[in-house]
């Protein structure tokens, strides 16, 4: 089976006007991108990622590299969940994901959902660098395997590593390094069901004002936790659980939804291309 040494490379610069263009842009199998798009009401340029393979197989490595430039937003998202498949022989996969902002820029990294399946071995690391007077909302989404197929919790190995540095000071450091059954047991305590989802956002902004975070702990109900926690400087770490992926997505747009008014960047419509 072919394996994948995939790259993505993207710089984002402002224009005179106020729009964002793309001044620099590479990338190499699995990785494909549609035509951006420019969304006026939010200020904000939209790329989607995506992959026309089946999804992340044994042997993969790929490597990804986003900058915005101060006075540029940028918002990378893909159309599909990012299915991990089964690995055989010990093989594993590996994707390292590095995001750069400068004073001034703004960018979302919003991806659909990875789902590992039976018997998979993946490990993410991102690592994310943001200059004063820079913003980021980062979002990570997982569902537990191919539930249809009586797949839930049944990968060998996911490991997500995240560092988020500040002027050079790291003011996140964060890695999940399980196995499925293990965090089937985390979702047990959330009383989640065996079809739990997900969802670990970064919110990195100097603009504190609005009410926003009393606002998101109303999300706090119906089967959706949610939790909120500030970092040690300039942003906020957001938890969602929800006990299926509809329920996960439903939250993440409620999420974005109130952001949005304080964030007005998040404004803009994922699938809006």
């Amino acid at each position: 089976m072919a394996e994948f040494s995939g790259n993505l490379f993207l710089r984002a610069e402002g224009r005179a006007d106020g729009h964002t263009v793309l001044a620099g842009q590479s990338f190499r199998a699995p990785f494909h991108l549609s035509k951006p798009y420019w969304d006026a009401d939010a200020g904000i340029l939209i790329v989607q990622v995506v992959n026309p393979t089946a999804g992340i197989l044994a042997g993969d490595r790929l490597e990804s590299a986003i900058t915005v430039e101060s006075g540029a937003a940028l918002l990378v998202t893909t159309p599909s969940a990012s299915r991990i498949f089964k690995m055989d022989d010990g093989r594993s996969a590996e994707s390292r994901q590095q995001f750069t902002v400068a004073a001034g820029g703004w960018l979302e990294v919003a991806p659909e959902p990875l789902v590992p399946h039976r018997g998979s071995r993946f490990r993410q690391v991102t690592s994310v660098e943001i200059a004063p007077g820079g913003g980021l909302f980062f979002v990570d989404q997982l569902q537990p395997g191919r539930v249809g197929h009586d797949e839930a919790w049944q990968w060998e190995r996911l490991c997500l590593d995240l560092t988020v540095r500040l002027a050079g000071e790291i003011i996140l450091r964060e890695r999940l390094d399980q196995t499925g059954e293990e965090l089937r047991a985390l979702a047990a305590l959330a009383g989640s069901g065996p079809a739990a989802c997900f969802a670990n956002a970064v919110l990195i902004s100097e603009e504190t004002g609005g009410n926003w975070r009393d606002e998101l702990k109303q999300l706090h109900r119906d089967g959706l936790w949610l939790g909120v926690s500030a970092l040690r400087r300039g942003g906020w770490s957001l938890r969602l659980v929800a006990p299926d992926s509809v329920k996960l997505r439903q939250g993440l747009r409620e999420v974005r939804r109130i952001l949005a008014a304080s964030f007005p960047k998040l404004g803009a419509d994922l699938r809006k291309l």
